[in-house]
């Protein structure tokens, strides 16, 4: 069965069918209620479009408005562009640990995760349990980010570092750091 997609633009013109209508000329002011032909024609002599505004207005009848659809369609398309633009995108980097990680892996991964952390990003530590390191999971698991925090404080990210999110599925804990905006 084909699926039918649902067109997210407003009605303009014939597509509009409620017989009345409260209608906005284009230069924004209220003419009032009139038929759904009338405004249509009123659009067809400015040589604009009519576009529906509101499904249901003060009276419950559909607000229309005498406008250049293609040209407000551009501007509405330009200004969510311009948000995009400005819009900053969080990143979370992962550092994968093992809890029978060697000390200097252990400062390597905290390095680089302090890297990322002065550049702004999340990061997101990932412990995965394997085998028989699952029956002191609780402990180790604990104890790990216990010591991750701890290499925080000594790096001089004592209350700027924020905790933001624990995960705990079976084998595989994480958590989620962040640095506070100052």
């Amino acid at each position: 069965m084909k699926e039918i997609k649902k067109d997210n633009s407003p009605l303009i013109n014939e597509k509009i069918r409620a017989p009345y209508v409260q209608l906005i000329a284009h230069d924004g002011q209220n003419v009032g209620v009139v038929t759904r032909i009338e405004a249509l024609r009123g659009a067809q002599d400015a040589n604009l479009d009519l576009v529906l505004i509101s499904e249901q207005g003060k009276d419950g009848v559909p607000v229309v408005k005498i406008m250049d659809f293609g040209k407000a369609s551009y501007e509405r398309k330009k200004k969510s562009g311009e948000a995009k633009k400005h819009q900053k995108v969080i990143q979370v980097k992962e550092v994968k640990l093992r809890p029978k990680i060697g000390e200097h892996d252990y400062q390597t991964k905290i390095k680089q995760a302090l890297g990322f952390l002065s550049e702004g990003k999340r990061v997101k530590f990932t412990l995965s349990f394997r085998g028989r390191e699952n029956a002191t999971r609780e402990e180790r698991g604990e104890e790990m980010f216990n010591k991750i925090e701890q290499t925080f404080l000594d790096n001089g990210f004592s209350d700027q570092i924020i905790r933001e999110q624990d995960a705990k599925m079976g084998q595989i804990w994480s958590r989620i750091y962040f640095l506070k905006n100052k």
